[in-house]
C-alpha cells in the first residue's frame, strides 16, 4: 500500500497533481482544498489511498491521515465508490462532514453533486455510530478554550483550515491541560510534517 508520496510537484492537470518520487512522475488525484495549496516547484507531502481495478491504479492524495481516513471510511457505506467519496470531501470539510454525520444532517450531505437524499441517510445511518466517538471527544467541555487558540493561531497568521485541524488535535489529545498546554500542542500539531510544512514545502 502507498500510505503517503513526497516530492516536488511537476505539473498540475485539473483536479491532480504530478509529484516526482525518486524521478518517477506519480499522478495523483486531489480535491480542490488541496490543490489550491500547491505549486508547481514546491515540495508537497500528500498521505495517499490507491484505488486497485482490473484496467486501472488510481492513487488519491490528502493533505492530512484525517482526511484521508474519512475517504477510505466513506467507501464502507453502500453505493459509495471512490469518485463519490472525494466529491464529499470536496464540498465539506472533515470537521464539517463529521458534524453533518453526528447531528444527521441530511441536508449539508444532500449539497454534494451527485449523492441525492438516499445517499445522504444511507451515510448518516452507516457511519453515525463510527464518528459519534471522535466527535464527542471534539465537543466535550468548554469550549472557550476553542475560542482562545483560535484567536492566537489567527493572529500568528494561520489559516482558517490550518486552525480546524490544530483544534481538532487538541481536543483529541490534550482536552483535559491547562489553555498553555493546549496552545503548545496546536503550534506543535500544526508545525508537524503532516501539517503546514508538510504540504507547502
Amino acid at each position: 500500500m502507498i500510505a503517503s508520496i513526497r516530492g516536488e510537484v511537476l505539473a498540475i492537470i485539473d483536479n491532480s497533481v504530478v509529484i516526482d518520487v525518486g524521478g518517477v512522475g506519480i499522478s495523483t488525484l486531489v480535491v480542490e482544498r488541496t490543490l489550491q495549496t500547491l505549486s508547481i516547484g514546491s515540495k508537497a507531502t500528500l498521505h495517499t489511498s490507491l484505488m486497485v481495478r482490473e484496467d486501472s491504479l488510481t492513487l488519491f492524495g490528502f493533505e492530512d491521515t484525517q482526511e484521508r481516513d474519512l475517504f477510505v471510511l466513506l467507501q464502507t457505506v453502500t453505493g459509495i465508490g471512490p469518485r463519490v467519496a472525494q466529491s464529499i470531501l470536496n464540498t465539506l470539510t472533515v470537521s464539517d462532514l463529521r458534524n453533518a454525520i453526528g447531528n444527521e444532517s441530511a441536508a449539508a450531505l444532500e449539497k454534494v453533486s451527485g449523492l441525492g437524499k438516499k445517499g445522504a441517510a444511507r451515510i448518516i445511518l452507516e457511519l453515525k455510530d463510527k464518528v459519534s466517538g471522535v466527535n464527542q471527544r471534539i465537543t466535550t467541555g468548554d469550549s472557550g478554550w476553542q475560542s482562545s487558540i483560535s484567536a492566537a493561531l489567527s493572529g500568528l497568521g494561520f489559516t482558517g483550515r490550518e486552525i480546524d485541524q490544530a483544534i481538532s488535535s487538541v481536543a483529541v489529545t490534550a482536552l483535559d491541560q491547562p489553555l498553555e498546554e493546549k496552545l503548545r500542542v496546536a503550534l506543535l500539531n500544526l508545525q508537524s510534517p503532516q501539517s503546514r510544512g508538510g504540504t507547502r514545502g
